[in-house]
């Protein structure tokens, strides 16, 4: 019996690498979608030819960018090639990953993150929008944008989860049936940004001064609401921050290694 065939849009990003590691440690046919083979989601350039025989598409593309124009136009527009090129080639599965909580706050990156949610509920394919919390690794990735001797963060209180389990949940709900909206997923700990950073910073050896700040406007306020933890109907990860800290996947990212993680 042929292996269940999988796309990974975005399988070379923070969350897709581990969705692509998970569907291969299962012995699943993965295919990556990107630019090194042959294939532009931005256009649509290359779809045809790489979702022919897919039978679940999991979509993990990101886009860094706090206009919430941008954040529109990118994930609409990957959205609609995906499940219009989907549909045609008889894709009977689309995993979209979104975020825990943004329903109040249509502004910014997470204005883009509803229109595709949007876009796939209006879709032709039969879906799965998996909301998950923020992962681990994105406490390093807002102290890498922040240059200079002292971060300042955002207000945020936020419940992270270790991008490694969310790469296994996205595989799970991609091999089961289409669901809408699955349950989401959320990290074991209450925390807030401005002390994951302090913390990594000392763990990593970084004398840095982090500075917790109050955005202003609906995003702001929204961040800032606890929102981004998520409600009481969902399910919890196991890795903590201080665990993933400690970690090989932390490492990987402090050493910028790009290589497929190993099980652990």
């Amino acid at each position: 019996m042929a292996a269940m065939r999988i796309a990974v849009a975005g399988g070379t990003g923070t969350v897709g690498r581990y969705v692509v590691a998970a569907a291969r440690a299962r012995d699943l046919d993965v295919t990556v979608l990107s630019r090194s083979t042959g294939v532009d989601i931005k256009t649509g350039v290359g779809l045809d030819r790489a979702l022919d025989g897919v039978r679940s598409v999991i979509d993990v593309t990101n886009v860094t960018t706090l206009s919430s124009r941008a954040s529109r136009d990118f994930f609409t527009t990957v959205t609609r090639h995906l499940l219009r090129v989907g549909a045609k080639a008889g894709v009977r599965h689309h995993v979209a990953l979104s975020i825990v909580g943004i329903d109040d706050i249509d502004a910014s990156y997470y204005a883009g993150k509803l229109a595709q949610e949007r876009a796939v509920i209006a879709g032709e394919v039969p879906y799965t929008i998996a909301r998950t919390a923020q992962f681990h690794e994105f406490v390093g990735q807002m102290l890498e944008r922040m240059r200079g001797p002292v971060a300042m963060l955002p207000e945020m209180p936020i419940r992270p989860v270790s991008a490694r389990e969310v790469g296994e949940h996205l595989v799970t709900l991609a091999q089961g049936r289409a669901q809408g909206r699955a349950t989401d997923l959320v990290g074991p700990v209450d925390e807030l940004l401005a002390d994951l950073a302090r913390r990594q910073l000392a763990h990593d050896g970084v004398r840095r001064r982090v500075l917790e700040v109050r955005l202003p406007g609906a995003y702001g306020r929204g961040i800032a609401s606890g929102a981004l933890r998520g409600g009481e109907a969902r399910d919890e990860s196991s890795v903590t921050f201080d665990e993933w800290l400690h970690g090989e996947d932390h490492f990987r990212q402090l050493s910028g290694g790009d290589g497929p993680p190993r099980r652990m």
